[in-house]
Order: C-alpha cells, then sequence, then structure tokens
C-alpha cells in the first residue's frame, strides 16, 4: 500500500519521519494529524505551492525538506514551528524570503537553485545558523545583518550575481567552509568556465581523445558527475611511443564526466577549473588530461586511478553534526599515522593557496587515506580562485579582501580536521608533548579572531617541527 493511502487510512499515527513524493499538488491535511509525534518531513520531488496556515500545529517538526517543488516563495507559517532546524528548498522557483519567515532555532537553511535576487535583514535573527546554502540564485548582495550570525561556519554563494564579497564575511568568527564562484567579481582564471573549454588560461594540460579511452564500471558519482574506471589506450607521449617504436602498455585510469547542472556547491565547470589549475602535488590525486571529442559532446577529465589502499578518513556531516564530519564509533588514529595526515594535507593546502584557489571543502569526507597516513585530498566542487599576489602581511582594506582572508578562512576548517583527528587519538604515554603541540596547533587554527590564526606556511613548519 502506498504511503499516502497509509497516511489516509490513520495507519501512521506516531512515527517520527514521514517521506512522501507521490505528485502531490495540495498538501495533505492528514499529515497535521502526526503533530504529537512528526519531527522530520520530507515531501521533496512533489507540485508543491503552498502549505496550509494550519502547517504550524507541527510543533516538533525539527526537519523540512520541501526540494524539487514549485514553491515562488518561503511560507511566512513556519515561523510558527519551534522545533524547526533544518530547512531545504533546493531546486523551487522561489523568488522571495518574506521578513521573519523562519523560526529562530534554525542551523541549516537550504534555497539553492532558485530565483532568490535579496535576502531579509531578519536573516540576521538566525544567530544559531551554521549552514547556509545559496549557490546558484540571483542574489546581487547580502545584507549586513547577516554579520549578526556568529555561528555560521558554510556558506555556498556560487554562481549568483555578487558584484563583490563583503569584508564582513571574514571578520565571523567560526566561518571555514566558503564558495562563490561563478559570479561577476570573480578572478579571471574562474572567468574561464563560463566557456566551453574550462581550462585556465595560464595552465597546459593534455588532450585525451575519447576514442583512445575504453570505459570500464563506475566508481561513483557526485553531484556535479560521474567517475568511471577506465583504460587509456596510447597513454605515453608521442614521442616515447616514436623512440620506443613499440606498442605502448595501456594504462589503468579514473574519469570523470561532468554534468551540466548546478550543484550545491556551484557550476561544474568551474570544479573542473580547479582540478586542472591546481597542477601536480603528492597530496592531489593526479590530473593526467582532458577529455576530447566525447559523442554527446560532455566535459570530462582523466585522473590516476587511486589505490584500493586508501579509504576515506571521515564520512559526511549528519542532520545533527550539521557542518562538523562523522566517523564510525570505533575510528582511532595513531599519532605518525595523525601527524603523515596533517602534514600531507597542510602541504597541498598550502600549494593550492599559492597558486590563488581556495579548497572551499576542506573536509575528512574528501581526504583519501590509507593505513599509514599517507593522503590525498579530493573534490573540488566548491574550490574558487583568488588573487595570491595580493601581499600577506598586509591588513584588508575597507573596499576589498586580501588573499590573507581567504586563507585564514580554510585555516579554521583544517583546525576542525586536526580537532577530529585528535579526538579520536590513540596515544601513547610518551607521546603527550607532541599531543599538547598539536592541541595548541589546533587551538590557533580555530582562533575566533580569524586574523589571529597561522598561515598554512607556518602550520607546515609546526607539523614538521613536532614530528
Amino acid at each position: 500500500m502506498k504511503t499516502i493511502d497509509l497516511l489516509r487510512k490513520g495507519q501512521l499515527t506516531g512515527i517520527q519521519r514521514l517521506d512522501l513524493a507521490e505528485g502531490l499538488t495540495e498538501f495533505p491535511l492528514e499529515i497535521l494529524d502526526l503533530a504529537d509525534s512528526l519531527e522530520i518531513l520530507n515531501l521533496t520531488g512533489n507540485c508543491l505551492k503552498q502549505l496550509p496556515d494550519e502547517f504550524g500545529r507541527l510543533k516538533k517538526l525539527r526537519i523540512l525538506f520541501l526540494s524539487n517543488n514549485q514553491f515562488e516563495t518561503v511560507p511566512e507559517v513556519l515561523s510558527q514551528c519551534p522545533q524547526l532546524s533544518m530547512v531545504g528548498f533546493k531546486s523551487n522557483q522561489i523568488k522571495t524570503l518574506p521578513e521573519n519567515a523562519l523560526p529562530p532555532l534554525v542551523r541549516w537553511l537550504i534555497l539553492t537553485h532558485n530565483r532568490l535576487q535579496t535576502l531579509p535583514a531578519s536573516i540576521g535573527n538566525l544567530t544559531r545558523l551554521q549552514k547556509l546554502m545559496l549557490a546558484g540564485n540571483e542574489l546581487r548582495s547580502l545584507p549586513d545583518e547577516l554579520a549578526n550570525c556568529k555561528n555560521l561556519e558554510l556558506i555556498r554563494l556560487a554562481a549568483n550575481q555578487l558584484p563583490a564579497l563583503p569584508v564582513w564575511l571574514f571578520d565571523l568568527p567560526r566561518l571555514s567552509w566558503l564558495a562563490y564562484s561563478g559570479n561577476p567579481f570573480c578572478q579571471s582564471a574562474d572567468s574561464e568556465t563560463r566557456s566551453s573549454d574550462p581550462t585556465p588560461s595560464n595552465t597546459t594540460l593534455k588532450n585525451i581523445d575519447w576514442k583512445d579511452l575504453a570505459i570500464g564500471e563506475m566508481l561513483g558519482q557526485g553531484a556535479s558527475g560521474v567517475i568511471y574506471k577506465a583504460i587509456w589506450k596510447n597513454s605515453l607521449p608521442t614521442e616515447s611511443i616514436e623512440v620506443a617504436a613499440k606498442p605502448v602498455a595501456a594504462k589503468q585510469v579514473a574519469v570523470k564526466l561532468f554534468k551540466g547542472d548546478i550543484t550545491s556547491d556551484g557550476l561544474p565547470l568551474d570544479e573542473m577549473a580547479a582540478c586542472i589549475a591546481a597542477g601536480d602535488h603528492p597530496n592531489l590525486v593526479q590530473v593526467l588530461g582532458k577529455v576530447i571529442n566525447h559523442p554527446q559532446g560532455s566535459a570530462g577529465l582523466v585522473f590516476s586511478l587511486i589505490s584500493p589502499a586508501y579509504r576515506n578518513l571521515g564520512n559526511p556531516p549528519s542532520f545533527e553534526s550539521c557542518t562538523r564530519d562523522t566517523y564510525p564509533p570505533e575510528a582511532a588514529f595513531t599519532l605518525p599515522v595523525i601527524l603523515r595526515i596533517t602534514q600531507g594535507i597542510a602541504s597541498a593546502t598550502a600549494h593550492l593557496h599559492d597558486r590563488g584557489i581556495l579548497h572551499g571543502d576542506l573536509y575528512a569526507h574528501n581526504i583519501l587515506v590509507d593505513e599509514t597516513g599517507n593522503s590525498l585530498m579530493g573534490d573540488f566542487g566548491a574550490a574558487c580562485f583568488f588573487d595570491p599576489a595580493d601581499p600577506p602581511q598586509a591588513a584588508a582594506p575597507s573596499d576589498r579582501v586580501l588573499s590573507r582572508s581567504f586563507q585564514l578562512l580554510e585555516v579554521r576548517a583544517f583546525g576542525c580536521l586536526l580537532e577530529d583527528l585528535l579526538d579520536r587519538c590513540s596515544s601513547e604515554t610518551d607521546e603527550t608533548e607532541a599531543i599538547d603541540q598539536l592541541r595548541q596547533l589546533q587551538q590557533d587554527c580555530m582562533n575566533s579572531n580569524p586574523h589571529q590564526r597561522p598561515l598554512f606556511i607556518e602550520i607546515c613548519d609546526r607539523l614538521a617541527a613536532i614530528g
């Protein structure tokens, strides 16, 4: 029996979560009869345009998903749900977020892929807000009142119409993850992604013809694309083939074909440009070339195939953790492994910053490690460009943000990673001093005054001195 039929027959009394995607054009009022128990309501994938005035009866509702519907405005009745902490309206037709439409406990707000041009001043009243997803709208400014959201840790602003980022954004004490590619103010390297060829103008990359790739099993799929295992025929440079005068051995690779749709982080071609511009580093997944002549015209990159000895360091955040990664209960790391992981990731991030790239999503779930702590950082879906030529010692003037501000923001993300690992450290008695030094580094990276945090150059030096 369908869920909607069970609901209408009154057979769902007492449930805490309801998922309903059945082409609904009107809100089923029977849902309101679940008010004594319902905490999570997922109505994604329907054709709803409004909520009933009685929606406020759902006093226990904590999480609401209304993505992929037809709302044109965020319903003001949501303000009557006092426990509501997570709200999702991705991929609607929302033009308006009314003043005071949201209750004060909201921590996680998803408005990705809508038509918003402005945000209300009352968003500054959401002082518990930690995660704000706004990619793929038409925003031309951010209200200064948003600076009151001191708990904001992650914000996605990619693919909007922002002429600049407000300087106060970089004074937020907890902001750690930022994405802003695809706005008019973005650096020239980023603007290359607006064309069909996303290769930054200052980067050379080998073209790999689609016919030279034998595509195999799918290795994974994300919001921005699909990754396949493949065989790259004729994988050695032409001059090597001529010298060898014999057939070239095929090479196992990974091929990522990018989708064209907006993701929660931004545009897939912006991700592709950042992958290319990142260049070579032992702690980054190596880009071997760019796919050309795909039969459907899809953009793609060819990467080195990662050894199966590598696994994800952590898992993505949960509803409860909001912005922080999660780990299995049994997760534990020795001090040598923690040092090897953090030294590698700090070095890779310093390399990116030197190239004017903000990773934007420095998280354990975007890091692959082997059992000894060798690490590879990936997933450039939130990556953005900034001008690394700005003097790093200078204080940011009031009319613009300097490169140091971008780097110090990402330092806090590294501090969160270090904290996660130290909280799960299985240390020996003779390692107390080293652990104390790492704890001090973690606290310095998470300083509530962003301008007092160390840059990654100093972080690398301090890590090297510890081990």
